[in-house]
């Protein structure tokens, strides 16, 4: 299986990541997951390798993290910016496996499965395979990604679900992943799961800078990328992003996704 283009690709994509990505959030999951000083980690998708400098952080100087993700720029990016002793970072397609890479002690997988509705649970079986026996996975995902909004418009709650069905359909983008993950490591036969539900993408009140370019860069690359016509608007796609933009930077606007964790030990025997 070859991988395919990425949903959110855009010249501001490495900005956007390194906004986005708060050291408490990592911290406090990767510690409720089990991570420890010392373990060997690989970070899936890992973006502008931000995240993977987090992790290293949190494992020690006796640790390791190797960063992995598809594109040639943000890894790139990640080793110029947050290579150090400890991390590095790999150009990899994600549908060839890890095992020459590994074997890992923890295995961190944020916000990656939503871009693969079709091979979600072959990517974790996959994954899987590159653990130590007794190795953790950590499966993180969004549920209704985007879809929780109080006082829409009509028109525009019926555009963003439309658009999220485009994407869908188009760009293998899964707006539920999160509430799938149990069972993947379920059906796995992983030991000692656990799972855990809090808000993400809590938006009320002022906007704050970073929120706001998140989301106005996530309206502006989704909504083009889906393929929507936008008919419920007289003028299309402008007309949608200006009332979308407008809808998120009123200060009486309240947005928030359940994010999913979960996590898992590889059976002895698997």
């Amino acid at each position: 299986m070859v991988s395919k283009k990425y949903l959110m690709e855009s010249d501001d994509e490495i900005r956007r990541l390194e906004l986005k990505t708060g050291f408490d959030a990592v911290r406090d999951q990767a510690g409720w997951a089990g991570l420890k000083p010392g373990m060997r980690v690989a970070d899936i998708g890992c973006g502008s390798g931000k995240t993977s400098l987090y992790l290293k952080q949190l494992v020690g100087r006796e640790g390791e993290v190797i960063g992995v993700d598809g594109s040639p720029e943000r890894v790139s990016y990640a080793q110029d910016h947050h290579g150090e002793t400890g991390i590095s970072f790999v150009r990899r397609d994600i549908f060839g496996g890890l095992e020459d890479l590994g074997p890992f002690d923890f295995i961190w997988v944020r916000f990656f499965l939503e871009y693969h509705k079709s091979s979600s649970f072959t990517i974790v079986e996959s994954l899987s395979r590159a653990l130590n026996r007794k190795g953790i996975l950590c499966l993180i995902d969004l549920d209704h990604n985007s879809l929780n909004h109080f006082d829409l418009p009509e028109r525009l709650e019926k555009a963003i679900y439309g658009c999220a069905r485009k994407l869908e359909e188009r760009g293998d983008f899964d707006p539920y992943a999160g509430r799938k993950l149990y069972s993947y490591l379920y059906d796995l036969q992983f030991a000692e799961i656990d799972v855990r539900v809090d808000a993400h993408h809590l938006i009320f009140g002022k906007l704050k800078s970073a929120d706001e370019f998140n989301w106005i860069t996530k309206i502006a690359v989704a909504g083009k990328n889906s393929g929507s016509d936008f008919s419920e608007y007289p003028g299309g796609y402008e007309e949608f992003f200006d009332e979308c933009t407008s809808f998120f930077t009123d200060p009486r606007r309240f947005t928030y996704s359940p994010v999913i964790s979960c996590r898992g030990i590889k059976p002895s025997l698997g």
